[in-house]
């Protein structure tokens, strides 16, 4: 059975190398809608009446800004602690069987929603390759921004880890990843066949993630901490409100239960190079006047800029009615 709907009709959506088609099961008319494959390796699922904008989501240049910003290791700790979490959720997901040597493990299709550029979710793909802690099976990369997601396709094609990269009778356990471009609101994915879903720095749809995910299901949330990057802050704005990070927890609770939750920090010391792309890769790049963002830089031109970046980590597991 296919993971994946049409975004026009909610038929089953079946993959191919070239073109995706529905089933067209749901469609009175029997229309069997495609969807081409870019030759970067992504699908956009996007219908234009999704659309808020004529190009949603992050552009070019907060993209690339963001590419090179991580790339240079500054966000590792948080990347860390991502991984480490759901490497624990995936050895609490096998199911083990008598005797007790002989494991087998549970299919799992994971969801990273707000994927962006994919440097999160590039580590989530690696979890497994060398420990037994599991590997995830199906990766399912989505974002609004089409920029961003053939970012994402183009390192995982690389890696020979796209969906048509993979051959039937390739018994090394690798995760493949399906980059798509979608929205949040409207995921093109059947419902209750997610493992888990992950909103790094994303919007938190409960019903959304709700509906994809299985019973049981886990949810993992990032998100600024207090006093994230507060002197950056204190720097750019006249009057700074604090992050409420755990605000949306209310909003989660009818559909999700809170299991567990953790922090990191990591300070950071920024040559201006570097702080330009994080402003570039922030809201701050458009909320701060161009005069505060310009003194900023000249200062950091003189001493590399210090401040700290600090980060919560919510793992949830969706609330079953018994």
């Amino acid at each position: 059975m296919s993971l994946f709907t049409c975004p026009l009709c909610q038929s089953p959506l079946l993959p191919a190398a070239d073109t995706w088609r529905c089933d067209g099961s749901l469609n009175p008319k029997r229309i069997n809608h495609p969807f081409d494959v870019a030759r970067q390796g992504y699908v956009n699922l996007l219908p234009v009446q999704q659309k808020k904008s004529k190009a949603p989501g992050d552009s070019q240049a907060s993209i690339d800004a963001r590419k090179r910003f991580l790339n240079a290791g500054y966000y590792q700790p948080l990347r860390d602690l991502i991984k480490q979490q759901m490497m624990q959720l995936l050895v609490k997901n096998r199911q083990i069987v008598a005797p007790i040597s002989e494991q087998k493990r549970l299919t799992v299709n994971w969801l990273d929603i707000g994927c962006g550029e994919g440097y999160y979710t590039q580590g989530m793909a690696e979890i497994g390759a060398s420990d037994d802690s599991g590997v995830i099976d199906t990766l399912i990369a989505a974002d609004i921004s089409k920029p961003a997601v053939s970012a994402l396709a183009k390192v995982s094609k690389a890696a020979e880890q796209l969906w048509y990269q993979h051959h039937k009778d390739d018994t090394t356990q690798k995760t493949i990843v399906y980059p798509l471009v979608t929205s949040a609101a409207h995921l093109p994915l059947r419902a209750h066949s997610m493992t888990g879903v992950s909103s790094i720095f994303s919007p938190i749809l409960p019903e959304a993630f709700a509906n994809v995910l299985m019973d049981d299901g886990y949810l993992l949330i990032a998100k600024p901490d207090v006093e994230h990057l507060a002197t950056m802050r204190a720097a750019l704005f006249d009057s700074v409100r604090e992050h409420d990070s755990d605000k949306f927890l209310q909003e989660l609770a009818p559909h999700f239960t809170l299991i567990d939750s953790h922090t990191v920090s990591t300070d950071l010391t920024l040559p201006a190079i570097d702080l330009a792309d994080l402003m570039t890769m922030t809201p701050y790049a458009y909320r701060a006047r161009a005069e505060k963002r310009q003194a900023l830089l000249v200062r950091s031109e003189e001493a590399p800029f210090q401040t700290q970046a600090k980060f919560v980590v919510y793992v949830l597991q969706k609330t079953v009615d018994k």
